[in-house]
């Protein structure tokens, strides 16, 4: 899966580049994009009180992103759990790789405030995405 975001002016530092905590909004971005395409959205939300909760991230930074920039980032799911998924997000600006991050989310019903197994289609959903972990996956 991909999507676009633009860099806005107000997230540039006074480095004169992305600031570190815009790299994981755009991220976020790109988790919402997902959960939308595979039936996690509000209405999901709604309906059955259930979400993903990211617990884990892993961000590296390779390369600044200039203001103005059109970032492109690619989202590969790769592992997907009873209750547990695992994703890499990908940031290319210009053909060349400036950050990524490997995320552990798990699907949670707030209600009862646990976890709780994807439903079925949700499952189906994700198991349809499901790539092979790119060489930086797992590392410290």
């Amino acid at each position: 899966m991909m999507m676009r975001q633009q860099v806005r002016p107000e997230w540039v530092d006074y480095n004169g580049h992305l600031s570190e905590a815009y790299y994981v909004l755009v991220f976020g971005f790109a988790t919402d994009a997902l959960m939308d395409q595979i039936g996690m959205d509000s209405c999901y939300l709604e309906r059955t009180g259930c979400s993903l909760y990211t617990v884990e991230a892993h961000v590296r930074y390779l390369r600044e992103v200039p203001p103005d920039s059109e970032m492109l980032i690619t989202t590969r799911v790769v592992e997907v759990g009873a209750k547990k998924l695992r994703l890499c997000h990908e940031m290319v600006v210009d053909d060349v790789l400036r950050a990524t991050t490997e995320l552990v989310a798990l699907h949670v019903d707030s209600g009862q405030g646990r976890t709780s197994p994807f439903p079925e289609g949700i499952t189906e959903a994700l198991n349809t995405r499901l790539e092979a972990a790119p060489d930086y996956a797992g590392r410290v």
